[in-house]
């Protein structure tokens, strides 16, 4: 197995885990250490994979970091009644280029999900994101992307890539494998409005902070149909964050971006999950506790997934059919869970990629809406997406 772009976890770290009560994370995990090397990844459920880039960070400087001080507060903490194992694989060091990170970490993350075992990416700049969306290339025709962020990052994808402008790249490098781009927690005074116009184009999903923070239910939905789900740190706002890592006052707290990554944890589709633009500072235990707690909530979501999306067995849920507009919409409840779904109509001269996306996730109010009336969002963009 093709690990060696991994370094392990440092011995200082370990040395504070081994002061740690026997009840700790850090105690019950199985980590790569300079000493026992890599560790077996049999029964292992989720791995956490260090990312030392910064590079195409857009104000970069030359300044390097580590990971240190997140793994400290991370396996200090108690886990929930959880029956997954957790690896932590270590750090992936910046290559000579870029590129070669970019290499490292998509073969790293190709590997564990063929694997069934869901990489955890703790990383530097955003652009990341795009190395792992191409790990997917061989693995699954269409994926979708979720990012937690104040900006959508699309930028100007004629110029080389950026953690301001990944997605452009996503969107338009071959081969085109993005279905579906959704953004939660966007500040629009952060975004163009040529940038903004170009998602409604693509019938792209942005939620609006205000929306998320009246209603942090709306982001599960978007979660529930991701594979691939990024935050940017700069997404939190300033009060809750240390020094370095103060971008604005507004933005999602604690509570929120912890809720986030629960629900990304629940998603019975999320496959990878990283955590990025963590930039440490020497008032640092604030911002590696708040990235330790998002870990601890996104691992607290998959030890709950229930496997609910199952509609040829009639007992597992309930059918409702409503008409909106000139709309005849079928709605889907599962009876485990309470989850919400809508049926995209299948248009026969439609791209067959999109099979398995008939079946969209929604909210109970997406159905109260239609009763009255009203189409939802969520099911005229997917719908007008694969009338394209």
């Amino acid at each position: 197995m093709n690990f060696n772009f991994l370094s392990p976890v440092t011995d200082a770290v370990l040395a504070h885990n081994e002061l740690l009560s026997m009840q700790a994370l850090g105690r019950k995990l199985k980590i790569h250490s300079s000493q026992n090397g890599i560790p077996d990844l049999e029964g292992v459920s989720i791995a956490i994979v260090g990312v030392l880039e910064n590079r195409n960070d857009v104000n970069y400087i030359g300044e390097e970091f580590q990971l240190n001080e997140i793994r400290k507060s991370f396996y200090a903490l108690f886990p929930g009644s959880w029956n997954t194992t957790i690896a932590d694989l270590g750090d992936i060091n910046r290559g000579e280029s870029v590129e070669d990170t970019y290499f490292a970490l998509k073969t790293t993350v190709s590997i564990l999900i063929q694997k069934k075992i869901i990489p955890v990416i703790l990383g530097g700049s955003q652009d990341l994101t795009y190395a792992i969306y191409r790990a997917y290339d061989n693995l699954m025709p269409m994926v979708n992307i979720v990012n937690v962020d104040s900006r959508f990052d699309l930028g100007d994808s004629a110029k080389p890539i950026k953690n301001n402008s990944f997605i452009g790249k996503v969107i338009l490098d071959e081969p085109y494998n993005l279905f579906n781009y959704a953004t939660i927690g966007y500040q629009t005074y952060f975004n163009s409005q040529e940038e903004i116009d170009l998602m409604e184009r693509l019938y792209f999903e942005a939620y609006r902070l205000g929306e998320i923070s009246n209603d942090i239910t709306l982001a599960e939905p978007a979660m529930r149909d991701a594979n691939l789900v990024s935050i940017d740190l700069g997404s939190v706002k300033a009060s809750e964050v240390s020094l370095k890592q103060r971008l604005s006052p507004n933005g999602l707290d604690g509570k929120e971006i912890c809720a986030i990554s629960r629900y990304a944890g629940i998603s019975n589709k999320v496959s990878a999950f990283g955590i990025f633009e963590y930039k440490p500072s020497y008032d640092d235990e604030v911002t590696a506790m708040l990235v330790a707690q998002m870990l601890w909530y996104f691992i607290e979501g998959v030890n709950c997934r229930i496997k609910d999306d199952n509609f040829l067995d009639d007992i597992n849920h309930q059918k409702f059919t409503t008409l909106a507009d000139t709309e005849q919409l079928v709605f889907y409840k599962s009876t485990k869970t309470g989850r919400w779904w809508v049926e995209i109509p299948f248009l026969s001269n439609v791209n067959n990629k999109l099979k398995k996306h008939t079946l969209l996730p929604c909210t109970h109010k997406d159905y109260i809406d239609a009763c009255n009336g009203k189409i939802p969002a969520r099911w005229y963009k997917a719908y007008q997406k694969n009338s394209l």
